[in-house]
């Protein structure tokens, strides 16, 4: 019983906190360290106390190594964040290696989208009722990039019940 509520509320503060990062990123394109580190470490502490057993972990600790290796390169190629690569590596730790390659997957679909998205909002002025708010002038903006955890938090919120998270409270 006591595993099955400790489940609950790692998944429940995994789903918040990838909200909040695709929050953050599409309002100031910034990912905070805290948030990643509290991510990382939340899932360190749950996940014996959830249950997840040391071949699961140590899994779910490649998944995330292999994704950090991968999003920094990324992010030396100027393709993508710190800030990304560091909250998709977090991700990882909670989804697996099941979740990750759906997660990816999902991550990369959704981010095509919204990419096509902010081109189509960047060729032509926007109505007078959205020129308040920094962040939408900011998506506007030729020269600035793609908030990426506006991909990543659906795309993982996607991914979730297919992973061990979700074996737990079954």
């Amino acid at each position: 019983m006591l595993s099955y509520i400790i489940a609950t509320i790692g998944i429940v503060f995994f789903a918040a906190a990838m909200v909040h990062a695709a929050l953050e990123d599409a309002r100031c394109y910034t990912i905070r360290n805290k948030l990643v580190i509290a991510i990382a470490g939340a899932w360190l502490v749950l996940s014996p106390l959830a249950g997840l057993a040391l071949p699961q972990m140590g899994m779910a600790l490649l998944a995330s190594g292999f994704v950090l290796t991968v999003t920094f390169a990324l992010f030396a190629w100027g393709m993508i964040g710190g800030g990304d690569a560091k909250l998709a590596a977090a991700a990882a730790l909670w989804l697996g290696p099941q979740g990750t390659l759906l997660f990816i997957a999902y991550t990369m679909m959704i981010g095509g989208l919204i990419a096509i998205a902010i081109l189509v909002l960047r060729m032509a002025p926007l109505p007078a009722i959205f020129n308040g708010p920094a962040w939408i002038t900011r998506l506007q903006s030729p020269g600035a990039g793609i908030p990426y955890a506006v991909a990543m938090a659906p795309a993982a919120l996607l991914a979730l019940p297919h992973t061990l998270w979700f074996a737990l409270i079954s």
